[in-house]
């Protein structure tokens, strides 16, 4: 048994180092146990080769791939990403290998409830899914044994996989043709080697090339001698690697084939996609070429415009919530329309509106509906939605928002500005309020009493007055999160009640104009079900829209961890040091320091032998997990009482505080109490002013205690030092020894300040550049190795420190 008694993760791993390292088996997506990618990028992103389910122990082989196939069902991974090449499934014994292409049709079952949990084998889907796979598995499925069978899953995987270039594709609907057409505009077009101003003559457009392309099969035929109706609609066919004119009175203007520049490039595009598009559409998409019309006429890309990919997404998530005819049986306003890209796409002009603030955006649309864009001039109209009465609103909109059933079937579907009326310099008192960002609508007085805080925000003021005018509509919505899980929007979560239904986010910065490294996302909610927002997941999807998983977002979060924080606080001049306060969250992450001065603002707290152990812990826990787009808008929490005992977590901190770069304890600001070695370790050439550190690490400090009595073995207690030494974990204890190595190299030189701090080494080695900063490099190698090794180590206890982060509730996975 090659792979008996080791763990899941270690399985995995020893699968992928064994029988894959050729391929990157990093990648995570989503709940998938194992996926197989190639380790170079092509134009279009990776091809997934492999999606599989790995089992520790000896499993039937249909049971796992059903768990699987459970598992992409339920989080219609499908979707999200392209498919692989094939699934498998592995335990410890053996791996099996089905193509995707032979499996898909299961996703696609109707009236079946993905919503079971995979590992749940007695529900009636889990054993329908397995009746079926069991029949597919007999005809199309590779089983090796990893002992018996290794030389044939080489040669297996070497033929198979490692040459996968077709995957499963996305199948074209009604749904999405648009939205795929936009995308051809991007990449095929431009690859056409024809004079399209010659062509607009003949009344040939760049739609007849795509519709084309849309109706060729896998083998890039003509997929139309079967359909005369069909074949007598297409002005261009496909054939012979190009195009042709297909209508008899042109084709001797354009006699020869119109060929591609980059065949790869169309090549790769198409690989994405299942031609033609399903039977049961293809007739609507012939009949609704009139939708197929470029969107950027004069399409202005102002601060809020929205990524076609994002539209794109954000309407398949809408289709998976409201149906396949949803445009059909909804209705749709953008009231924060702009220019109106979040709209294209859509297909049934009649059934929807658009407004927007600026006239000049309204002429914009106008000209656009005069080029063919599918939106009807009277529905497209200059509102103020924070200020205009909604008498102002079409008679058709306004007969919709006062019907209380029609409402229901109304979807306000926006990405409204992100403006704020603050700014972090107005946090710390050194700025000023933007003036009239939210205090000019005349909404904001009637909201602020509700919403409180909450109306600094523009989207939350569109929010706001959507839930107060429009009960019961659905709104699908681009914004930051900051309304799920920020501190200023607990009154705000009290007034707006409403279900969620799903959602994913994106890069900030994938947004024009959107500055800043966070999470733009866009949700759907049900404002006709009354429920507070508590905990909402999301799909998460990186700039180049794959799909990374899923991240949860928390509305009903304990006390903040600065509540916690300040508990520690101890009135004294007498201290060794000052740590800021900050809001508590990930965006204020460079603001969290140790410095021996007062700080800027007001808000930090004094250093004491008697804090010294919960001020690490809170500087270690704001600082060893980087900060990302992802988690910007994490916020940090009051823990459990689990630290308390935990003597070690408590020390990894101390160590962690003591060497990282955002302690800037420097000896030029006053005496230097944070030095972690003795004179002799260092060699150094003087006694050093306080030896306060190593008398607390040694247990050595003489400090008056206070009385009280602790439930606990080890439990810290608030103004209490336990006069105990401190015994360092094996991580802990490397930092420690890469300091002191960089610590005897500093007083080996000529002329040290033998107080000196790290802060203080640094500066020696690194100095500062014309403009007063710190250089972030050295010319001494030597001193360039050493500080890269503590580093290295301290990166080494962070990854250690991190998982109790998350059990002692720090913050909330």
């Amino acid at each position: 048994m090659k792979y008996k008694n080791i763990r899941e993760e270690e399985l995995k791993n020893k699968v992928g180092a064994d029988w894959f390292k050729q391929f990157d088996t990093t990648e995570i997506i989503g709940n998938i146990d194992f996926t197989v990618f190639p380790k170079q990028d092509n134009l279009f992103g990776r091809t997934p080769l492999l999606w599989a389910e790995a089992k520790t122990g000896n499993f039937d082989i249909p049971t796992m791939f059903v768990q699987l196939i459970l598992t992409i069902g339920k989080a219609r991974t499908f979707d999200k990403t392209l498919p692989p090449a094939f699934l498998g499934a592995f335990d410890f014994k053996k791996i099996a290998f089905v193509p995707y292409i032979n499996v898909q049709d299961i996703f696609y079952l109707n009236d079946f409830n993905w919503n079971v949990a995979p590992s749940n084998h007695e529900t009636k889907e889990f054993k329908l899914i397995k009746e079926r796979i069991e029949t597919i598995l007999k005809r199309n499925t590779y089983v090796y044994d990893f002992v018996k069978e290794d030389k044939d899953l080489v040669t297996f995987i070497k033929n198979n996989v490692a040459k996968a270039t077709t995957t499963s594709k996305l199948k074209i609907d009604k749904n999405n043709f648009i939205p795929i057409y936009l995308r051809w505009l991007e990449i095929v077009k431009p690859n056409i080697d024809v004079n399209w101003d010659d062509l607009k003559k003949a009344n040939i457009f760049d739609n007849d090339f795509y519709l084309a392309d849309l109706f060729v099969d896998d083998r890039d035929t003509q997929n139309i001698d079967d359909d005369l109706t069909i074949r007598d609609s297409l002005f261009v066919v496909f054939q012979n690697q190009g195009y042709k004119i297909a209508k008899e009175n042109i084709r001797q203007m354009f006699d020869a084939t119109i060929n591609l520049k980059n065949k790869e490039t169309y090549l790769q595009f198409w690989k994405r996609y299942k031609r033609p598009p399903i039977k049961e559409f293809q007739d609507y998409i012939i009949e609704r070429r009139d939708l197929l019309v470029q969107q950027d006429i004069r399409e202005r890309k102002g601060a809020f415009f929205t990524p076609r990919q994002w539209v794109e997404l954000s309407q398949k998530y809408l289709t998976d919530y409201l149906g396949e005819n949803w445009q059909d049986d909804y209705y749709i306003w953008d009231c924060a329309a702009g220019t109106g890209n979040l709209l294209a796409g859509l297909t049934n002009k009649y059934h929807i509106y658009a407004s927007t603030l600026d006239q000049a955006d309204i002429n914009v649309m106008h000209e656009r509906i005069d080029h063919g864009a599918n939106l009807l001039k009277n529905h497209v109209f200059q509102f103020d939605f924070l200020n205009d009465d909604f008498t102002k609103l079409p008679q058709g909109l306004q007969d919709i928002i006062n019907d209380e059933e029609k409402r229901k079937k109304l979807v306000i579907y926006i990405n409204p500005p992100y403006a704020e009326a603050t700014s972090s310099k107005t946090v710390t008192g050194t700025g000023e309020n933007k003036s009239g960002v939210t205090t000019n609508f005349k909404i904001n007085d009637q909201l602020k009493p509700k919403i409180g805080n909450a109306s600094n925000e523009i989207f939350a003021l569109f929010m706001a007055n959507i839930y107060e005018k429009m009960p019961g509509c659905i709104l699908g919505q681009f914004s930051k999160l900051k309304f799920v899980n920020g501190s200023n929007f607990k009154k705000f979560k009290d007034y707006f009640l409403a279900d969620y239904v799903s959602g994913f986010i994106v890069p900030a910065e994938t947004f024009d104009n959107v500055k800043g490294k966070f999470p733009i996302g866009f949700t759907i909610w049900n404002t006709s079900k009354k429920s507070k927002i508590d905990i909402i997941e999301t799909d998460v999807f990186d700039k180049n829209g794959n799909f990374k998983g899923t991240k949860n977002f928390y509305g009903d979060l304990p006390h903040s961890i600065n509540k916690w924080f300040v508990q520690f606080q101890i009135k004294t001049k007498e201290n060794i040091g000052l740590l800021s306060n900050y809001p508590p969250d990930f965006q204020n992450q460079a603001k969290v320091f140790i410095k021996i001065n007062q700080m800027a603002r007001s808000g930090s707290i004094n250093i004491v032998a008697t804090n010294i152990i919960p001020i690490s812990i809170y500087f270690s826990v704001r600082l060893c997990l980087e900060a990302t787009w992802l988690n910007d808008r994490d916020q940090f929490s009051f823990p459990n009482d689990g630290w308390k005992t935990d003597a070690e977590f408590q020390n990894d901190c101390l160590a962690f505080a003591l060497f990282y770069g955002q302690n800037r304890i420097s000896s030029s600001e006053g005496i230097n109490h944070w030095i972690p070695f003795t004179e002799q370790e260092v060699h150094a050439k003087e006694k050093f002013a306080s030896n306060f550190m190593t008398n607390f690490i040694n247990g050595k400090l003489k400090v008056e205690q206070k009385t009280e009595h602790s439930l606990f073995e080890n439990e810290v207690q608030v103004g209490v030092y336990d006069n105990q030494p401190k015994e360092f974990s094996e991580e802990a204890t490397a930092v420690f020894n890469a300091g002191r190595e960089l610590w005897n190299y500093y007083h080996s030189q000529k002329e040290v300040n033998v107080n000196a701090s790290l802060y203080d080494i640094r500066e020696y080695f690194q100095g500062r550049n014309d403009k007063g900063r710190m250089n972030a490099r050295s010319d001494d190698s030597k001193y360039t190795e050493l500080i890269s090794e503590l580093r290295s180590k301290l990166n080494i206890l962070a990854d250690k420190i991190k998982p109790k982060i998350y059990e002692y509730e720090f913050l909330k996975e």
